[in-house]
């Protein structure tokens, strides 16, 4: 049973999963912790998501990114708007990629 408390609420993140995150050494350990936490089409959605934004910072237009990901309109169009609303976690990834760091 849960310590009182302990619950996440619907709103609230546990920092520990994003702790373990940070404790993966490499692709293969990263790749089997999400193949655990995920589900299958769960990851293709993170993984399609994760490629339009690359794709919309690179300046490719949508019906460019919906025939070359597959992505919805609706999908692509919520990339972009959480690129703009961004926390800028996607100019981080996207700038050590682009410094060879990933």
């Amino acid at each position: 049973m849960a310590a009182p408390g302990s619950r996440i609420g619907k709103k609230a993140k546990n920092d520990d999963f994003y702790k373990a995150i940070l404790l993966l050494k490499n692709e293969q350990e990263c790749y089997s912790f999400f193949r655990d936490v995920c589900t299958q089409t769960e990851l293709r959605a993170m993984e399609q998501r994760f490629e339009v934004a690359r794709l919309l910072t690179q300046g490719m237009v949508y019906n460019d990114i919906l025939e070359r990901t597959g992505a919805s309109s609706a999908t692509i169009s919520r990339v972009a708007r959480s690129l703009t609303d961004s926390d800028g976690g996607y100019d981080c990834v996207f700038g050590r990629m682009d410094d060879g760091k990933l």
